[in-house]
């Protein structure tokens, strides 16, 4: 006696189940992929043809324009990224020499404060190993409270540095964190990973 074969449409419904389980495995590995993904992945960035080692959280992109500095437009680059609800950045500009370097930093440092209009802004000195000492380095603190109670207050924190490069011209850089990052400590891991040349 020979067993019945099953019909073509309870294969076709067998094989549709199977998809169907197989599809739901991968959308299951692929969300317990997604929880494992860090939202900060931290790497070394090299800039400035690798005078500036930079910790970005994220894959960076790069970019270079004119930017008005006091009386001045000058070539800044950048390389920054975005991850975790905030902006991280670094900017570079090469000045002749430290007093060129000072009046960037002063422009630069009205720019942020004309931006943050109406915010409550922190200044302190801040240390970075082997930065030049003048101009000397500093940190800007700002957050702003939102309008509306609902919304999260809008908030940076920017640091200036420079260093005398090896040809005399002075490098002055704004190192900077748009926003309030998800991960309490990512501000000073930002800031605490700028590793200039010895």
């Amino acid at each position: 006696m020979t067993p019945d074969m099953p019909s073509s449409s309870s294969c076709r419904r067998a094989r549709t189940s199977a998809i169907c389980a197989i599809c739901a495995i991968c959308a299951i590995l692929l969300l317990i992929l997604a929880a494992c993904s860090p939202v900060f992945n931290w790497r070394e960035v090299p800039l400035q043809g690798g005078e500036l080692v930079v910790l970005l959280p994220c894959k960076p992109d790069r970019a270079e324009r004119q930017m008005p500095l006091g009386d001045q437009s000058v070539r800044v680059d950048m390389a920054g990224c975005e991850t975790g609800g905030a902006t991280f950045a670094v900017a570079h500009a090469n000045a002749a020499d430290a007093a060129q370097a000072q009046a960037w930093m002063n422009a630069w440092r009205m720019q942020a404060y004309a931006q943050w209009a109406g915010a409550r802004v922190e200044e302190s000195p801040a240390g970075v190993v082997r930065a030049a000492l003048a101009p000397a380095p500093l940190r800007l603190d700002a957050s702003l409270p939102p309008a509306d109670r609902s919304a999260p207050a809008r908030q940076a924190s920017l640091l200036w540095f420079a260093h005398r490069n090896r040809d005399g011209t002075v490098a002055l850089y704004q190192a900077t964190v748009l926003g309030k990052p998800s991960s309490p400590e990512a501000v000073e891991n930002f800031f605490s990973g700028l590793r200039l040349p010895g």
